[in-house]
Protein backbone atom coordinates (compact mmCIF):
# COMPACT_ATOMS: atom_id res chain seq x y z
CA UNK A 1 0.00 0.00 0.00
CA UNK A 2 1.57 3.81 -0.73
CA UNK A 3 2.91 5.49 1.70
CA UNK A 4 2.85 9.43 2.70
CA UNK A 5 6.45 10.13 2.61
CA UNK A 6 7.37 13.82 3.74
CA UNK A 7 10.45 15.46 0.95
CA UNK A 8 11.68 18.25 3.21
CA UNK A 9 14.08 21.40 1.21
CA UNK A 10 16.41 21.81 3.96
CA UNK A 11 18.16 25.47 3.21
CA UNK A 12 21.37 26.63 4.35
CA UNK A 13 23.34 30.49 4.67
CA UNK A 14 25.33 29.48 1.47
CA UNK A 15 22.39 27.93 -0.83
CA UNK A 16 20.60 30.70 0.11
CA UNK A 17 23.28 33.52 -0.91
CA UNK A 18 23.60 31.36 -3.95
CA UNK A 19 19.82 32.08 -4.54
CA UNK A 20 20.23 36.03 -3.57
CA UNK A 21 23.01 36.84 -6.46
CA UNK A 22 21.08 34.58 -8.93
CA UNK A 23 19.07 37.10 -11.95
CA UNK A 24 15.49 37.43 -11.75
CA UNK A 25 15.23 34.89 -14.74
CA UNK A 26 17.14 32.56 -12.68
CA UNK A 27 15.34 32.08 -9.76
CA UNK A 28 12.41 31.84 -12.28
CA UNK A 29 13.98 29.44 -13.88
CA UNK A 30 14.32 27.77 -10.35
CA UNK A 31 10.23 28.36 -9.94
CA UNK A 32 9.22 26.69 -13.32
CA UNK A 33 11.74 23.58 -12.95
CA UNK A 34 9.64 23.20 -9.62
CA UNK A 35 6.10 23.63 -10.97
CA UNK A 36 7.60 20.55 -13.71
CA UNK A 37 8.25 18.19 -10.73
CA UNK A 38 5.12 19.48 -9.25
CA UNK A 39 2.85 18.50 -12.30
CA UNK A 40 4.92 15.51 -12.49
CA UNK A 41 4.19 14.32 -9.13
CA UNK A 42 -0.07 15.31 -9.74
CA UNK A 43 0.26 13.48 -13.41
CA UNK A 44 1.67 10.23 -11.44
CA UNK A 45 -1.21 10.63 -8.79
CA UNK A 46 1.44 11.03 -5.81
CA UNK A 47 1.51 14.61 -5.25
CA UNK A 48 -0.64 15.30 -1.59
CA UNK A 49 0.53 18.65 -0.93
CA UNK A 50 3.43 21.25 -2.16
CA UNK A 51 4.58 24.50 -0.44
CA UNK A 52 7.51 27.03 -0.18
CA UNK A 53 7.94 28.66 2.95
CA UNK A 54 8.71 32.09 4.11
CA UNK A 55 12.43 32.70 5.74
CA UNK A 56 12.95 32.33 9.10
CA UNK A 57 13.22 35.98 9.19
CA UNK A 58 9.47 36.44 9.81
CA UNK A 59 9.25 32.74 11.77
CA UNK A 60 8.14 32.18 15.14
CA UNK A 61 9.29 29.70 18.01
CA UNK A 62 6.31 28.65 20.35
CA UNK A 63 7.18 27.25 23.68
CA UNK A 64 4.44 26.32 26.42
CA UNK A 65 6.04 27.36 29.69
CA UNK A 66 4.55 26.85 33.09
CA UNK A 67 1.20 27.51 31.20
CA UNK A 68 2.61 30.67 29.36
CA UNK A 69 3.39 30.85 25.56
CA UNK A 70 6.46 32.16 24.72
CA UNK A 71 7.40 33.41 21.70
CA UNK A 72 10.88 34.18 19.68
CA UNK A 73 11.22 36.09 16.40
CA UNK A 74 13.14 35.22 14.00
CA UNK A 75 15.94 35.18 12.44
CA UNK A 76 17.40 32.18 14.05
CA UNK A 77 21.09 32.83 14.49
CA UNK A 78 21.86 29.07 16.05
CA UNK A 79 20.25 27.99 12.45
CA UNK A 80 22.74 26.36 10.16
CA UNK A 81 19.71 24.81 8.33
CA UNK A 82 16.02 25.71 7.73
CA UNK A 83 13.05 24.67 5.94
CA UNK A 84 12.57 26.23 2.94
CA UNK A 85 9.41 23.92 1.31
CA UNK A 86 7.96 20.55 0.99
CA UNK A 87 6.62 18.11 -0.92
CA UNK A 88 4.18 15.33 0.83
CA UNK A 89 3.90 12.05 -1.90
CA UNK A 90 1.96 9.33 -1.32
CA UNK A 91 3.50 6.52 -3.33
CA UNK A 92 4.78 3.17 -3.19
CA UNK A 93 8.06 2.98 -1.31
CA UNK A 94 10.65 5.68 -0.06
CA UNK A 95 12.83 4.81 -2.68
CA UNK A 96 10.33 6.76 -5.65
CA UNK A 97 10.26 9.30 -2.77
CA UNK A 98 14.09 9.93 -3.14
CA UNK A 99 13.62 9.76 -7.22
CA UNK A 100 11.30 12.82 -6.38
CA UNK A 101 13.49 14.46 -4.03
CA UNK A 102 16.49 13.84 -6.56
CA UNK A 103 14.94 16.05 -8.97
CA UNK A 104 14.08 19.42 -6.96
CA UNK A 105 16.61 21.76 -8.65
CA UNK A 106 18.13 22.91 -4.72
CA UNK A 107 19.46 19.03 -4.79
CA UNK A 108 22.51 20.36 -6.14
CA UNK A 109 23.38 22.82 -3.62
CA UNK A 110 21.35 21.85 -0.27
CA UNK A 111 20.40 18.61 1.30
CA UNK A 112 16.69 16.99 0.72
CA UNK A 113 15.36 14.88 3.52
CA UNK A 114 12.72 12.08 2.82
CA UNK A 115 11.06 11.04 5.83
CA UNK A 116 7.79 8.73 5.86
CA UNK A 117 5.15 10.07 7.49
CA UNK A 118 4.28 8.37 10.53
CA UNK A 119 0.41 6.74 10.70
CA UNK A 120 -1.31 7.58 14.06
CA UNK A 121 -4.28 5.40 13.16
CA UNK A 122 -1.97 2.35 12.75
CA UNK A 123 0.24 2.85 16.16
CA UNK A 124 -3.02 3.88 18.18
CA UNK A 125 -4.70 0.86 17.17
CA UNK A 126 -2.02 -1.53 17.23
CA UNK A 127 -2.14 -0.65 21.21
CA UNK A 128 0.37 0.02 23.94
CA UNK A 129 2.43 -3.48 23.16
CA UNK A 130 3.83 -2.11 19.94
Amino acid sequence: APVKYLIMIMMNPEASAVWEKMGHDEQVEGYEAHNRVREAMDAAGELVAAEALQGQDVARRVRLRDGQVVTTDGPFAEVKEHLAGYYLVDCASIEKAVEWASRMPEAEFVDIEVRPVLDLHAVVAAGPDT
